[in-house]
């Protein structure tokens, strides 16, 4: 799947009015059900996705943290943020079911009106869960996200 980057983000990062130093934060990864509807030009954080996060055994309400950040700046000037994959949400009965994509935020530790979101997932095209097996959501092999000069 893909992931976007939501608009307030990116505005926030170029201007530099936003959390610039993500290597220093803590970031997670939600999964959402299809109950949310994207704004990627208005959602800015956490509290914008509603009562619309997924829930059930083996699954912990603000989702896993992306652990061992890395931003990078290459010799052709890209700038690269990437992080280890959030941990697997291991298989159970009484998991969820309806999960339909992923949303990666920084996570400010209180209010979800704190926590400023990053991006989001394409829809997985079918409801994913951790019933029928463990359910992973995995970062691009080029990292979470890539800025050009």
């Amino acid at each position: 799947v893909t992931l976007n980057l939501y608009d307030i983000f990116r505005r926030k990062q170029a201007s530099g009015t936003g959390a610039t130093d993500l290597s220093a934060l803590t970031v997670k990864c939600m999964v959402v059900t299809g109950t949310y509807s994207v704004n990627q030009n208005t959602h800015d954080f956490a509290d914008d996705l509603g009562a619309n996060e997924v829930s059930g055994t083996g699954y912990t309400a603000g989702g896993n943290t992306c652990a061992n950040p890395v931003v990078s700046l290459s010799g052709a000037g890209l700038v690269t943020v990437d992080f280890d994959d959030p941990a697997t949400w291991t298989q159970n009965a009484a998991g969820f079911s309806n999960g339909r994509r992923a949303i990666v935020y920084v996570d400010r530790g209180g209010l979800s009106s704190a926590d400023e979101l990053i991006g989001y997932t394409d829809d997985f095209g079918a409801d994913k869960g951790n019933v029928d097996g463990d359910f992973s959501v995995a970062i691009n092999a080029s990292g979470l996200y890539t800025s050009a000069r």
